[in-house]
């Protein structure tokens, strides 16, 4: 599915209005016809109740114009709010506003707070609520009269329906701009929003229905938004089935570099999940001193003790040792429990320069990589990057609320500014390429909120590109399967208390079900 920002679906309507021809009036009774479909659909009780339908003065009111006469067409108890003078309403939005005059479907003006307060008693008797207010075109807080119709509106406890995008939320970012409809559905045009699918915007938005308005394909090729919403559709392109003479040898080897006193078990789940991904051979390596207690907890994997200089912690003077394990390897992933002292932030900035196999880092590599980010400049091959928001924040000098508020932009400027592939881990993981494309993932669960989640995301994204898949390419079927485990366990056992080591013994299932293989 294709995301766009609100400039990208200005731009859409644009040309097709203007240069391909079709008038926008056509566009906006097809946006009012397929809302009305899904409205009856998601609400089939409005046949027996009253239906209140707010309307600005842009294009979004005039959707909900459309949406009024349809309504009233089929018997339907409606009433348009009108919160602006009939004469600031302009456009195609003004032609089907008169419409509603011509057909004597109720129409109230409520052009400032004085006329609010006369209506109340009216807006109380409405049982389900159209919002078609503010639409994507929002540009600062919600303020005044607008603040107090959504804050009476959602303190009303009636059933919302919103057009286009809840009124208030920010299209590009998901964040409500003040405060924002908080919706139990959403329909809405040409393509989905991107703040429609992000957190906290998905939680306004409700069930979501894309409404096709005629827009051609030929147009939204010609905008080309580079925003995706990840799907199986799209993963099982991607993975194939093995042929019959394969062997361990043929499905790659995966060199893990990770732990340390205490984070043991995050270097052996992120091995032992690029095993459950698939990779035919996985070495791990590991502080020499922490080796025979690693071995017991990888049987499939051999281990690879390294050199310390500090009984537990990885430094620089295993370097010489992990380049001279690389040859032969298809990826090296990085990071996982491996602490932050200052030799094991040599050793991270040097393997980064010197790595000449796909490089997965995430953790402890992120945190030692923070501090030398000049590395990435100097790297000899691709990279994937999986922070979590703080670490986010680590590596490009801001706070974690700071990458929340923007985290399709944050990603894509991380990705771009270093040329690698950026997951930016959370509710609806972020995955941004080097060349500007993003995918916004679907899958995953509050229950994964869980210590080792991201060591075993790290394992499955290195098992693909072990297996032959690009890192950009790697990256996206990790994380799909990885949340998609997780979907099975939360319908399977519960909503939490799962664990990490409960979603890599998923993961083989999972492969099995999303590809077919």
């Amino acid at each position: 599915m294709i995301l766009v920002t609100a400039d990208e679906m200005r731009e859409m309507d644009r040309v097709t209005i203007e240069e391909v021809g079709i008038p926008g009036r056509i566009l906006m009774e097809n946006a009012g016809r397929g809302a009305t479909d899904f409205f009856l659909e998601r609400f089939p009780e409005a046949a027996r109740k009253r239906v209140g339908i707010l309307a600005g003065r842009g294009n979004n009111g005039g959707d909900g114009c459309v949406i009024a006469r349809l309504l009233s067409h089929k018997g339907i108890d409606v009433e348009v709010f009108l919160f602006t003078k009939r004469e600031a309403v302009k456009g195609d939005a003004a032609s089907n506003l008169d419409l509603l005059f011509r057909l004597d479907v109720p129409v109230v003006e409520v052009p400032d707070e004085v006329a609010f307060k006369k209506v109340k008693n009216r807006l109380r008797a409405i049982d389900i609520w159209i919002d078609a207010l503010l639409g994507t075109g929002l540009k600062s807080d919600v303020a005044g009269l607008f603040k107090k119709i959504i804050d009476f509106v959602n303190s009303s406890q009636k059933s919302i329906f919103s057009v286009d995008i809840p009124s208030g939320l920010d299209s590009d970012t998901g964040h409500p701009r003040g405060i924002c409809i908080r919706a139990e559905a959403t329909a809405t045009f040409g393509c989905a929003k991107i703040g429609s699918v992000l957190f906290p915007g998905a939680g306004y938005t409700g069930d979501l229905r894309v409404v096709d308005i005629g827009i051609p394909l030929q147009v939204t090729a010609r905008v080309g938004p580079k925003i995706h919403l990840l799907s199986a559709d799209r993963i099982r392109s991607l993975i194939r089935n093995r042929s019959p003479d394969a062997h361990k040898g043929k499905t790659g080897h995966v060199l893990v570099v990770a732990g340390a006193i205490g984070k043991t078990g995050a270097a052996a789940m992120t091995a032992m999940a690029a095993m459950r991904t698939g990779a035919g051979l996985v070495t791990l390596g590991i502080p020499a001193s922490l080796d025979s207690t690693v071995e017991p907890q990888v049987l499939e994997a051999m281990t690879a003790p390294l050199a310390e200089t500090t009984p537990g912690i990885l430094t620089d003077s295993a370097m010489e040792t992990v380049l001279g394990l690389l040859p032969g390897k298809t990826c090296l992933a990085l990071g996982p429990g491996i602490g932050t002292a200052e030799g094991t932030i040599r050793l991270v900035a040097g393997l980064v320069r010197a790595c000449p196999v796909p490089m997965v880092i995430d953790a402890d590599g992120l945190n030692c990589l923070a501090g030398c980010m000049d590395a990435l400049k100097k790297r000899k091959t691709d990279i994937v990057l999986t922070p979590h928001p703080g670490e986010m924040g680590r590596l490009v000098g801001k706070t974690s609320a700071e990458i929340q508020k923007d985290r399709v932009g944050s990603a894509k400027s991380l990705a771009e500014a270093y040329g690698v592939t950026v997951v930016l881990k959370g509710a609806k993981t972020v995955i941004a390429q080097k060349d500007g494309t993003l995918w916004i993932n679907p899958t995953g669960n509050p229950g994964m909120a869980s210590g080792g989640m991201g060591d075993v995301l790290t394992g499955m994204i290195a098992g693909w590109i072990a297996q032959g898949l690009s890192p950009a390419e790697a990256a996206l079927a990790g994380v799909y399967l990885h949340g998609a485990a997780a979907d099975a366990l939360f319908r399977g056992r519960g909503p939490f208390g799962y664990l990490a080591s409960d979603v890599m013994a998923m993961i083989p299932a999972q492969i099995r079900e999303t590809t077919f293989l």
